[in-house]
């Protein structure tokens, strides 16, 4: 049960700092999430983000800070076997199936819903 309790809180405030950022710093949402991207970049460059992982669980996965965290895995992983090319193929493979889970999900959501307007 801690494990749920301590993934709500951590998860909850990546949460905070995003609304934050788009409520007292007036970013609009691209900005919010491009920094936060780039934060689980740095966070995972800095060896941080993994023990992140490992105390906090799908509160530290779940968010878009994560997707950084998997561009940066997927290039470093793929540089180290195959040089620069790498960098760019890792990055898509990883992250390839989660791209398109929100496209489909987002036509699908399209179909059923109506935009207002």
């Amino acid at each position: 049960m801690m494990d749920y309790a301590i993934a709500f809180l951590i998860g909850g405030l990546i949460c905070v700092i995003g609304q934050l950022m788009l409520d007292i710093g007036k970013m609009t949402p691209a900005h919010v999430m491009s920094t936060l991207v780039v934060v689980g970049v740095a966070l995972d460059f800095l060896g941080v983000y993994d023990p992140l992982i490992d105390f906090a669980g799908a509160g530290v996965t779940v968010p878009i800070t994560s997707f950084g965290h998997s561009l940066y895995h997927g290039a470093i992983q793929e540089a180290q076997q195959h040089g620069v090319i790498g960098v760019l193929t890792g990055i898509f493979e990883v992250t390839s199936a989660g791209i398109s889970a929100a496209i489909v999900f987002g036509f699908f959501a399209s179909l059923a819903f109506r935009a207002k307007g």
